[in-house]
């Protein structure tokens, strides 16, 4: 996406006062979400071990950042989500059906291109949660995103009771479409394109089945085919006043169990990697079934806080052309 300047730009809120509303919405956001979802914070790694099949590969392009050690063999690397590490810990902690867990997850992607809503730096609340064999449905997906969207509504409406001079509340009923109905809809649109016109149109929506072919040939968008099931996944899109288009604040999906993570591999063409500990675990039933998903903890702000650019409510490095020419537009960067 190209840069994004909005005209006759003023930021509603200054430095300083943005930064205690950063943790506001933080402190209130990720309160409501664990409560609502009964999950435990706990504590994630930065890095995992290269080789192991446990860090995300995203659309399975990507370049991970990795990296020697001084004294131990073999590779590490950061993390580019925990869609898979949630997964195995909730085993490994013994959580039950309906129970879960959330993390604040930091990771570097260095082939993001970086712009208004994109930064190299990465930092989410990734979230997992055990859930029944009957669960894995559209209906119990729906019904998942309708509480989460309830939070970021309950949110940002605490946050403009704080700030009066913030405009746009969320809007809480969730539209929901598959991309397949959405390609439909705007056949002959690019996927952005579409994205943006549903949005504008509803305020909200729940874009679902993402990663597999369309009709037209192609996905919708790409998705790693070893943790979101592609018939059971969305993103959370909400219509961004400032920049005028949809802002996707979530990503998120049940996941894969053993018939459909052999069909994923299979279309993708990645069936080595069911030589992985985490893949077996999935096809043996070690594993438990899953939902979860991440939570752009930026993103999020900069929607509420009704930023132009991530980098007014995040620390990041972003090209130098780029910062002057946003501070010519009154978008000052942290």
């Amino acid at each position: 996406m190209k840069l994004i300047l909005p005209t006759d730009y003023v930021p509603l809120i200054d430095g300083r006062e943005t930064q205690k509303a950063i943790k506001f919405i933080k402190d209130t956001f990720q309160k409501n979400l664990a409560e609502r979802l009964n999950l435990d914070r706990v504590t994630a790694p930065l890095i995992v071990k290269g080789d192991t099949g446990i860090n995300d590969d995203l659309n399975g392009v990507e370049r991970k950042v990795g990296f020697t050690f001084g004294n131990m063999e073999g590779t590490g690397e950061v993390v580019q989500s925990l869609a898979k590490w949630k997964r195995t810990a909730l085993h490994k902690y013994g959580y039950k059906v309906d129970e879960g867990i959330y993390t604040d997850m930091l990771a570097l992607r260095r082939d993001d291109y970086v712009d208004n809503t994109h930064s190299v730096f990465v930092d989410q609340w990734d979230w997992e949660r055990v859930i029944r064999k009957d669960d894995r449905n559209l209906e119990f997906l729906k019904k998942i995103v309708t509480v989460i969207v309830d939070a970021i509504a309950d949110t940002k409406d605490k946050l403009m009771q704080k700030y009066f001079r913030l405009k746009s509340p969320t809007e809480r009923n969730v539209f929901f479409i598959t991309t397949q109905d959405l390609e439909d809809l705007y056949p002959e649109d690019d996927p952005k394109t579409r994205e943006n016109k549903i949005t504008k149109q509803y305020g909200t929506v729940c874009l679902m089945q993402i990663g597999g072919a369309l009709k037209s040939g192609k996905p919708h968008d790409g998705r790693a085919p070893d943790y979101d099931d592609w018939g059971l996944n969305c993103d959370i899109l909400v219509w961004d006043e400032v920049l005028k288009m949809a802002l996707e604040l979530s990503s998120m999906g049940i996941r894969v169990d053993a018939e459909s993570l052999k069909k994923q591999l299979e279309i993708s063409g990645n069936t080595d990697r069911l030589k992985y500990d985490y893949h077996q675990g999935i096809i043996n039933g070690t594993l438990p079934l899953t939902v979860g998903g991440g939570i752009g903890q930026s993103r999020l702000c900069m929607y509420m806080l009704e930023k132009a650019h991530i980098g007014e409510v995040q620390c990041s490095i972003w090209p130098e052309a780029d910062v002057k020419l946003l501070k010519s537009c009154n978008i000052e960067l942290l």
